[in-house]
């Protein structure tokens, strides 16, 4: 395969971003994971009140998006849908979409 058509490398890939990629990384790691965890308490509390709700596909795709600890932590700190066996099921089909995906991206660009 010529080198027109080769994947970035990750170091091409790290000279775009203003800051080293593993504090990005971090950074995005923290940011994406308490905001699952502050939608799972916002929704449990919107579900109390009656009030408008954040849809499971948003709640799964922080999932997707590197959010599994906050959303499980939000979950059991909330004990927020706990009992809806398909919410757990779509949570961890997320968390194994984001698996592959970093997988997938690690071995495009490693």
């Amino acid at each position: 395969m010529s080198s027109a058509l080769t994947c970035a490398t990750m170091q091409e890939v790290g000279a775009l971003l203003p800051i080293p990629f593993a504090q990005f990384a971090a950074a995005w790691l923290i940011a994406i994971n308490l905001l699952a965890f502050l939608a799972f308490g916002w929704d449990k509390a919107r579900a109390r009140s009656g009030g408008w709700r954040i849809r499971e596909d948003t709640l799964t795709g922080f999932v997707v998006l590197g959010g599994l600890p906050g959303a499980l932590a939000g979950r059991a700190v909330f004990r927020h849908k706990t009992r809806k066996r398909s919410f757990g099921e779509k949570l961890w089909g997320a968390a194994i979409a984001n698996v592959l995906m970093v997988a997938g991206g690690w071995y495009l660009l490693g």
